[in-house]
């Protein structure tokens, strides 16, 4: 007969565990006392019942707030500046192109001033005719459109801004200072005077408009 191997010390047996649960000890008599139940994890502490202060998270995210709109308003004069900085700079290139624009024309109208000279001398004394009348009043139309005007009249205040006085009298005719006669008509494009008119003055007689003594 074979005896089975016996198992060794460290080794478990196999079979049912059985754990006594009865209150009372049935070979001695005694009450049991009850297993200790482990104790529930404590609640984290509220606030004010220590750790952070309860107006920590509120004092954090004002601060917070704060920077991010003191942020905020320094980008925002940041791109005010640019912006200013951008629209001074788009009127300055819109003034210079207007500038340029101006002195061209200018240019190319003081080399025609004497083309509209002999034009006009040539109606004053009455040979504008035939295709030569066309032609001229075709330029005259088109420096017209270019802005081109022609002054100075006759019997018209004095105006050294825009006159040249040639010649000088002295007049019973006139209350003040006039263009007795436009020896050579002014040209002008708004308010830029390219030639001014060259003229003959005439003011009023010295003492012409004291009253007459009493007898």
């Amino acid at each position: 007969m074979t005896t089975p191997p016996n198992k060794g010390e460290g080794e478990e047996r196999e079979g049912p565990v059985i754990r006594d649960k009865r209150r009372i000890d049935p070979e001695t008599g005694a009450v049991r006392e009850p297993a200790e139940t482990p104790a529930a994890p404590a609640p984290p502490p509220g606030p004010g019942q220590g750790g952070a202060p309860a107006g920590a998270p509120a004092a954090e995210a004002s601060a917070e707030a704060a920077a991010l709109q003191a942020q905020l308003d320094e980008r925002t004069l940041d791109l005010q500046r640019l912006k200013a900085e951008y629209d001074n700079y788009r009127r300055r290139v819109e003034r210079d192109r207007v500038a340029v624009r101006e002195q061209a024309l200018a240019n190319v109208l003081n080399e025609l001033l004497p083309v509209l000279d002999d034009i006009g001398r040539a109606r004053d004394h009455e040979e504008l005719v035939g295709g030569f009348k066309s032609v001229a009043e075709a330029l005259e139309a088109v420096t017209g459109k270019l802005g081109l005007e022609r002054y100075g009249e006759k019997g018209e205040p004095f105006d050294p801004t825009v006159h040249e006085a040639l010649m000088h009298a002295y007049s019973p005719d006139v209350t003040e200072t006039s263009v007795a006669d436009v020896l050579q008509p002014g040209y002008r494009i708004g308010e830029r005077v390219l030639r001014p008119a060259r003229v003959a003055v005439a003011e009023p007689e010295a003492g012409g408009d004291a009253p007459a003594a009493e007898s």
